[in-house]
């Protein structure tokens, strides 16, 4: 009864520990190889992330911060601006990617952290 006993304890261990016990995968970072953009960017840029802006919800608007962008370049050409949108007790991160003809190849859109009012 006690080997019976152990070996279901050491089964249930092993299982606990194998699928209770993992964690996931944190979302990449977009702004990778980054930094803070210290150019005016091109109107065009301006032009596309404004009208981004206006096409968000209702509710993603009401909750825009008092300065909710910020711009970011890589050096090799390509800019991205962030709109960031704290709603609901999360921090929703817009993130505009645009290549070095100003046009833009990627948006992500992602929770980036919580608060609590």
């Amino acid at each position: 009864m006690k080997i019976t006993r152990f070996a279901a304890c050491f089964l249930f261990a092993v299982l606990v520990c194998s699928f209770g016990c993992t964690a996931s995968k944190p979302t990449p970072d977009p702004l990778t190889g980054f930094h803070a953009a210290h150019k005016s960017l091109d109107q065009s840029i301006v032009n596309d992330y404004l009208n981004y802006m206006q096409h968000l919800s209702s509710k993603e608007k009401q909750n825009l911060g008092p300065s909710p962008v910020s711009f970011f370049e890589d050096g090799t050409g390509q800019n991205a601006v962030t709109i960031v949108i704290g709603m609901d007790g999360n921090v929703w991160e817009h993130v505009l990617i645009y290549d070095k003809d100003d046009k833009r190849v990627k948006t992500f859109k992602y929770v980036s952290g919580d608060y609590r009012s």
